[in-house]
């Protein structure tokens, strides 16, 4: 097991379709509104979804820190699965991985993210702090909150 990457996996049920949050984590002008890990703004959203398309999202954390992750986007199939590789200037995450699952339950939707191949613990336990803050924000930018 020494040799297994260190990732984060959240599972959140969520009151709305999968097509709503879909939009909400593929289209640049609803990832604007709500991306990032704190209440800081998203400063800019590119996000062009189909396998080897481009990822980029800048957000500002209310300390003043900007951090700018970009991605090739490697699995999509709508409404089920987006998949896309993960680079965070600064951090040594060379093959990391992302992945939204969402999966249409009575009421809304389960939701599966998941972020692999972290280099170290530290890396881990930033990550999913970061993506909770973003998964807290997504039911209030989609009014199920």
């Amino acid at each position: 097991m020494a040799d297994t990457l260190p990732s984060v996996t959240i599972v959140r049920r969520i009151k709305a379709s999968p097509a709503r949050i879909w939009a909400a984590i593929t289209q640049p002008e609803q990832m604007i509104q709500w991306w990032g890990p704190d209440a800081g703004p998203t400063l800019s959203a590119v996000a062009d979804v189909r396998p080897g398309g481009r990822f980029s999202v800048v957000f500002r954390l209310v300390n003043g820190d900007e951090h700018n992750p970009t991605g090739i986007y490697q699995e999509v199939i709508p409404e089920q699965k987006l998949s896309f590789t993960w680079d965070l200037p600064g951090a040594q995450e060379p093959d990391a991985l992302v992945t939204f699952l969402l999966k249409p339950i009575d009421g809304g939707t389960e939701l599966t993210l998941l972020h692999e191949h972290l280099p170290d613990e530290a890396e881990r336990d930033s990550h999913e702090q970061g993506w909770n803050g973003l998964l807290d924000k997504l039911p209030r930018f989609l009014g199920v909150a």
